[in-house]
């Protein structure tokens, strides 16, 4: 068991080397109002002088003190053999220095709380660290805090009382620390403000010990048998009264032994029946004992913690690699590692797959086939045109010829305005795959290639040159797209086997057409019955009246007209809204259907073909031109030092998790050492 106290005291030494407070360690924590005699308590542990004395707030730094028992015939570790003396401290801060004069280590410790503080009676939570070695202590882990104070004095912050509360909270707040609550007997114990604090972070008192000091300086005629029988305030831990030294016995240089010896000769006159259990002796074996016990709880779950953190900053370290020592070699593993990386996303092969979203080669898939695809198939093979633009296309198409049949020509300028309109989406699938392809940079950068964060020039000059490689690469695949659609309107193939079916249509529609006509030539004969001469035959159709359906009368020719078969020369034909003839309407219907049915032929050939021309002109070429583009841009001897330039806090970073994880490792090692028998 007392082997358990110089292994913590080994993993504090070990911990305190990298100034971290992730471990919290089994200790005991000296809590108190200002002046109730913390540091008098520490010293008769001590059995020596070391600590500032003084009126006001003297201890200003928490200061840890590790008390460490050794044999009278010891050696002291790196010491000089002309020194004398049994007993010695050794400061953290101050390596491997020895002090053998107790006036010494009191010196060192004001000038290293005035070094941090300042000498205004200001506070700080940095810690000191002092060990002292002896045969006349037990094995002791024991933080002593600054005294807890209500009103600023001198110099002293506004707010001094919440920052001594806070520093006092920080270490007890610790589950395995012990808090040893002194209290002067001359006060009522119901106002103890260090029972109070204790009492906030251990509502129980599983983990509190009273120490009253001051038991000579109560008033005469009362005495304090209630509170050390604990009939006043129970406290689970026990609570123990001491009698330190006045101010007037520091000043004649009263040594702590006889202190000592004299506060045995007062408990056993005032507190005969109390005497062998309060007294600093009994006090030291009492907290030697607690310790042990303590720590003896704690060690498994420390063990864990220890193991668990370990293997967080060796993971920690891993990601942020080695140094840099062979630089060619690095840029061109990095370089390797993005461009590999960036070729994998675009296949889905990447060890690192995206969970929330598409990414990559899935996404640009999303865009041809869904985004793209359902573009094209929301385009309207007729839309923007009505059947008034069908009409009158037709009518441009003839020229000054009236036609018999369906002009071809208006069919052409009419599929070509609407093949015209897949243009657009598919420069805008063109643009949704190049945005892809950036998105995949930085997904690279964030997830698959961490090491490029640790070189942030690097990272720059290559999502630089990737970027200007997609960015040149743009032009090239518009322009491919522009002239696939441009090819679909350079030559309108009616004779394509698709549109086969379409043309039978026409035809169909074209006979029946004619019969049609011919059905309505008799029709058109006048009235006298005038046989049908050369002249008749001239005019194409005949007398154009004849044309008119039944009822309607020729323009001009109505009662009343001034000019009876005259014909206004200045009538411009408007679009207007009218029910069409027979033959207006088939028209229209059979170059409808025969612009949907083409349309629907180039939109399925641009529909395969756009995909493939971004494919090749696009991802593909930069897939395969990826890595060289890299190599040739950055990997010049004259760019090494610059792009292989670390962050600022990466190598900081770096050294603090290396130093940590040996920490970690050594404090594994330190408690591994502990044989079974030790924990019980």
């Amino acid at each position: 068991m007392e082997a358990l106290i110089p292994v913590i005291n080994k993993l504090q030494d070990v911990f305190n080397t990298v100034g971290a407070d992730i471990i919290q360690l089994p200790q005991i924590a000296v809590v108190g109002t200002q002046s109730s005699g913390k540091s008098s308590v520490l010293e008769s542990l001590v059995g020596r002088d070391l600590l500032p004395r003084g009126t006001g707030v003297v201890t200003r730094r928490p200061l840890i003190l590790q008390l460490v028992n050794v044999d009278p015939g010891d050696a002291r570790k790196n010491d000089d053999s002309d020194r004398e003396g049994e007993e010695w401290g050794k400061f953290l801060h101050t390596k491997n220095m020895i002090y053998t004069d107790f006036d010494e280590i009191r010196q060192e410790i004001e000038n290293e709380t005035e070094r941090i503080s300042g000498n205004n009676k200001g506070i700080s939570d940095e810690p000191i660290h002092l060990k002292i070695f002896s045969p006349h202590v037990v094995n002791l882990t024991l933080v002593d805090l600054p005294g807890i104070t209500k009103v600023p004095v001198g110099d002293q912050p506004k707010d001094i009382e919440v920052q001594i509360r806070d520093l006092i909270l920080k270490h007890i707040s610790n589950p395995n620390c012990i808090i040893l609550a002194v209290t002067a007997a001359n006060t009522d114990m119901a106002t103890s403000e260090a029972l109070k604090v204790a009492r906030e972070v251990d509502p129980d008192g599983r983990r509190t010990l009273a120490v009253v000091t001051k038991l000579d300086l109560m008033d005469a005629g009362t005495d304090a048998m209630d509170v050390l029988m604990g009939r006043v305030i129970p406290v689970k831990l026990g609570l123990i009264g001491v009698v330190n030294r006045s101010q007037l016995d520091i000043n004649n240089k009263k040594s702590v032994t006889d202190a000592i010896r004299d506060e045995h000769a007062f408990l056993q006159k005032k507190y005969p029946s109390l005497a062998n259990r309060n007294g600093t002796k009994y006090l030291a074996r009492t907290l030697n004992r607690l310790l042990m016990h303590h720590i003896r709880d704690c060690l498994p779950e420390l063990k864990t913690r220890i193991n668990v953190l370990a293997a967080q900053y060796q993971s920690l370290l891993s990601s942020y690699g080695e140094p840099v020592e062979d630089q060619s070699a690095t840029l061109l593993q990095l370089i390797t590692k993005f461009a590999t990386e960036y070729c994998n996303t675009i296949e889905g092969t990447a060890k690192y797959i995206e969970t929330a979203e598409l990414c990559g080669g899935a996404r640009i898939c999303y865009i041809f086939h869904e985004t793209f695809g359902r573009t094209l198939e929301s385009v309207d093979p007729l839309g923007g045109l009505s059947t008034i633009d069908i009409l009158t296309a037709i009518r441009n198409a003839t020229g000054p010829r009236p036609s018999l049949f369906v002009p071809e020509v208006s069919f052409e300028l009419l599929v070509k305005k609407q093949v015209k309109r897949l243009e657009e989406p598919s420069l805008r699938c063109v643009e949704l795959v190049h945005e892809e392809m950036q998105r995949i940079i930085q997904h690279c950068s964030n997830y698959s290639t961490q090491e490029l964060q640790r070189f942030p020039k690097l990272h720059e000059a290559i999502v630089e040159v990737v970027t200007s490689l997609l960015r040149k690469r743009l032009p090239i695949t518009n322009e491919m797209v522009h002239n696939l659609v441009a090819i679909e309107l350079a030559y309108i193939n009616t004779k394509h086997p698709d549109f086969a079916d379409a043309c039978g249509v026409m035809n169909n529609n074209i006979e029946e057409q004619r019969r049609n006509r011919m059905r309505e030539l008799p029709t058109v004969v006048p009235r006298d019955k005038a046989p049908a001469g050369p002249q008749g035959e001239q005019d194409g159709t005949g007398n154009w009246r004849g044309m008119l359906k039944k009822g309607e009368e020729a323009p001009g020719s109505g009662p009343g007209s001034p000019l009876k078969g005259a014909v206004n020369l200045l009538d411009v034909p408007v679009p207007v809204a009218r029910k069409l003839s027979s033959r207006e309407q088939r028209d229209c219907e059979v170059i409808e259907r025969l612009i949907k049915s083409y349309f629907l032929i180039v939109r399925k050939n641009i529909q395969d073909s756009v995909p493939k021309a971004v494919m090749h002109f696009l991802v593909n070429h930069v897939k395969d031109s990826l890595q060289s583009e890299l190599v040739g841009q950055l990997y010049k001897s004259g760019l090494l030092n610059d792009l292989l330039t670390e962050s600022e806090d990466m190598a900081q970073r770096r050294k603090e998790a290396a130093d940590m994880l040996q920490a970690l490792q050594k404090a594994s090692q330190v408690i591994a050492e502990i044989r079974e028998t030790h924990l019980w």
